[in-house]
C-alpha cells in the first residue's frame, strides 16, 4: 500500500489530511464566496431548463452559443457541491476539536 511505504504509515497519511483541512479553514471565505456565486449563476440555468423542459422558446434555442453557456452553468455545479462538502466536514472537524473533554 502507498501509505507504508515511507514508513510513516496512516498516521503520516492522517497529518497530511489534518494539514489539508487547517489550510481549507483559512480559506472558509473564499470557498464560500465560490459556493455563492455557482449558486447565483444557477438561476438563469433554471430558467433557461425550465423553458425548454416546457418547449417554450422564450429563452432557449435563440442562439446555440446562449444555449451551450446557459447550459455549461450546470457543470460548475460539480464543484460547488465539493467545496459545500468540504466546507461542512471542516465545520464538524472543528466543532468536534472545539469539544470539552471530559
Amino acid at each position: 500500500m502507498s501509505f507504508m511505504r515511507d514508513g510513516r504509515g496512516l498516521q503520516g497519511e492522517m497529518n497530511k489530511i489534518s494539514a489539508f483541512f487547517k489550510w481549507y479553514e483559512r480559506k472558509t471565505a473564499h470557498a464560500v464566496t465560490f459556493v455563492f456565486v455557482t449558486q447565483v449563476l444557477q438561476i438563469p440555468h433554471f430558467i433557461w431548463a425550465g423553458d425548454v423542459y416546457l418547449q417554450l422558446g422564450v429563452i432557449s434555442h435563440i442562439h446555440p452559443v446562449l444555449d451551450f453557456l446557459l447550459y455549461g452553468i450546470d457543470l460548475i455545479e460539480i464543484p460547488s457541491l465539493i467545496v459545500a462538502t468540504l466546507l461542512f466536514i471542516t465545520h464538524v472537524k472543528k466543532r468536534y476539536e472545539d469539544r470539552p473533554t471530559k
